[in-house]
């Protein structure tokens, strides 16, 4: 039974929420105290500041991550740090600097620690931490699918199922600032669904639906009064997928970039011929593989650039590292809209950072 803990390292230890053997994390995660290592040459020391719950942490916790886990582990593939202290022969960063890891398997859900300089991306520490936590995985896959798939132009369409997750809010946002409109679908399954489609239009969805008016004759009259949409989004999986492309143009592409519902994509034969459809696959760990450092800052930057103008937030909930416990509640939730982030500054200067969305935020106040 995992242990809540109290306080901030001590007598150069260091807590961390560590894994020995992948399993259900609630029985494998472990609060361990880890002595807090010397810097050495091409090395930095750092502090966390604050650091998100994925499900693609849960899943290397699991063991079913496409990438597995150098195990004894740390939890946690995602976040920001400060550089508290500088090694020999590193010249490209310096103390204070914020930076976040530069590959998955980083182990963030902890106090602080020790790395080679070449594990991690400088970043800009004048945004909100929340914020330069999570930047690399949901609002980068969202730059990536509107970029790197089809040339889009202001006035184009673009389709989305899962639009009230973290990458479908950043793609509605990201759309906005391109003058792309924005069809955005989620499941009728949902609580408070009125709500839900609310909150996409405040953050500037087109056209917002549940997943059950996908296919309708009054679905097809509101797309007859768009341009053609060439580019759909899927997260979900199972039948919405299908009536979606019953519903796109010929020759459009549909990026499936996860499986929220956890069932296939099964697109009949009849529309891959009669359509002529691209089936596409993203992920954004294999997009980091292979792209260059200078494409990498640059994506980085232009989402920073944003969310520093305003243009691009999301609703989160910062929970004390010490309770990890009620964050592991909270991100089981079900049906949950806010983004569960770790806490790691102690105890007020976080309250700096809380810049909430409030237009988006009001519905549920």
């Amino acid at each position: 039974m995992l242990r809540r803990f109290h306080g901030v390292s001590r007598r150069g230890l260091s807590t961390a929420l560590t894994f020995d053997k992948t399993g259900v994390p609630v029985d494998v995660l472990k609060v361990s105290k880890v002595s807090k290592s010397a810097v050495g040459a091409g090395q930095i020391g750092l502090k966390m500041l604050a650091a998100p719950l994925n499900t693609s942490d849960f899943n290397m916790i699991e063991g079913t991550y496409g990438i597995k886990a150098n195990l004894p582990a740390t939890g946690g593939n995602e976040g920001v740090a400060v550089i508290t202290e500088i090694g020999s022969g590193v010249n490209n960063l310096k103390k204070d600097d914020w930076v976040i890891p530069a590959s998955p398997g980083f182990g963030t859900w902890c106090e602080e620690k020790v790395v080679s300089s070449t594990d991690v991306i400088k970043v800009s520490n004048d945004i909100p931490a929340v914020y330069a936590s999570t930047m690399s995985v949901n609002p980068s896959t969202a730059y990536r699918l509107l970029r790197d798939f089809v040339k889009l132009k202001p006035g184009d369409v673009i389709m989305q199922n899962g639009a009230n997750s973290m990458v479908g809010l950043a793609t509605i946002q990201m759309a906005r600032e391109m003058g792309v409109k924005t069809i955005n679908i989620v499941r009728s399954d949902r609580p408070n669904i009125d709500e839900t489609l609310s909150l996409l239009a405040n953050y500037g969805g087109d056209i917002n639906i549940p997943d059950t008016y996908v296919g309708t004759p009054e679905f097809k009259e509101i797309l007859k009064e768009m341009s053609p949409c060439q580019l759909a989004f899927n997260c979900v999986g199972g039948n919405v997928v299908v009536d979606m492309a019953r519903s796109l143009p010929s020759g459009a592409t549909i990026v499936t970039y996860g499986g929220m519902s956890k069932k296939s994509v099964h697109i009949p034969g009849d529309i891959l011929t009669d359509k002529k459809l691209n089936l596409e696959g993203f992920w954004m760990s294999s997009w980091n593989d292979k792209a260059s450092d200078e494409d990498r800052t640059i994506m980085l930057e232009e989402i920073a650039s944003m969310i520093r103008m305003k243009k691009l937030t999301f609703l989160y909930e910062l929970c004390d590292f010490d309770d990890y416990e009620y964050a592991l509640k909270k991100y089981n939730s079900d049906f949950k809209l806010r983004k569960v982030v770790f806490n790691m500054e102690y105890p007020d200067r976080m309250k700096e950072h809380d810049a909430k969305d409030e237009a988006a935020y009001k519905i549920f106040s």
